[in-house]
């Protein structure tokens, strides 16, 4: 026999739902992909093949596509343009769509770990000509996957419903 909740409390519900992606989890994600990462190159630096400096080019790619998906289905939210007829965002393409954010961001915050990782490295060898090389390549990554993940959460925050109890412009309770 279950007790009684208290007066204000909302019952328990098992079911799991998903909620908005939190920069603390990608963080987390981030920090701990760097530190694999750097102890991987560390002890594999000079195993590993030069570094080209567009290796984080599809990172921007994909951000560009998710910024564009994003002015889409924001203008399709709030002009509350969604539904099965033609022409309308069909509610499972927006379930996609968010989907696609939310593996987006987790993405980035792997790839920001991995170039973090290597930068840290880098930076730590000045007289090895390879690592002056590949630094340039790192940097791109980063701000690739940097990029990659505010559009990814952007995309996410376009994918709210205009009375969605969750955004920001909810009364305080």
């Amino acid at each position: 026999m279950t007790s009684p909740l208290p007066a204000g409390h909302p019952p328990h519900d098992d079911e799991p739902k998903m909620g908005p992606t939190r920069v603390r989890d990608l963080v987390i994600i981030a920090a701990v992909v760097a530190v694999a990462s750097w102890i991987l190159v560390r002890y594999n630096y000079s195993d590993l093949p030069p570094l080209p400096l567009l290796a984080g080019i599809v990172l921007y790619v994909l951000a560009v596509l998710e910024v564009v998906i994003a002015f889409v289905v924001r203008s399709r939210v709030a002009s509350r343009d969604i539904g099965a007829a033609n022409g309308q965002l069909h509610p499972l393409t927006a379930a996609r769509v968010l989907a696609l954010a939310k593996a987006s961001a987790i993405l980035a915050a792997i790839a920001i770990g991995v170039w973090v990782g290597l930068l840290a490295f880098l930076l730590n060898q000045h007289d090895l000509a390879a690592a002056d090389h590949d630094k340039p390549g790192a940097i791109i990554g980063l701000v690739g996957g940097v990029f990659l993940a505010v559009a990814a959460l952007w995309l996410e925050y376009c994918c709210r419903a205009p009375d969605d109890p969750t955004s920001d412009h909810s009364p305080p309770a």
